[in-house]
């Protein structure tokens, strides 16, 4: 059954350094998850076996730890993470940064701490 998908009805998870997320799509083939990294926060460093990611930028700016790379992205910009490529995303600002993380196939249960 399709529904309208909000904040107020969306599953509501807290992870990391005081991150929020809310899953707007859940399933086996698909992830869409909103997240909030507050000013100065990060996720460990991991990869996935699988999954395939994509973050856009909402509001804020961010920065995503590659391999050998930092890539800062910026309000409407966004950046695809291949699986098995390590990456770490960190919010350096003194403002909170929300985003889009699009995963195919999901992510849960295939995430690998490299930290």
């Amino acid at each position: 059954m399709t529904k309208k998908i909000s904040l107020k009805n969306a599953e509501h998870y807290k992870w990391g350094e005081m991150c929020d997320g809310w899953h707007l799509v859940k399933n086996d083939a698909l992830s869409i998850i909103l997240e909030r990294v507050p000013a100065g926060k990060s996720e460990v460093r991991h990869y996935h076996n699988r999954s395939r990611q994509f973050f856009f930028i909402l509001e804020g700016e961010g920065r995503i730890e590659l391999d050998n790379e930092t890539v800062k992205l910026s309000k409407n910009e966004g950046i695809e993470i291949p699986p098995e490529t390590v990456h770490k995303f960190r919010n350096d600002s003194d403002k909170d940064v929300t985003f889009l993380v699009i995963s195919s196939p999901k992510s849960n249960g295939d995430r690998v701490n490299c930290e």
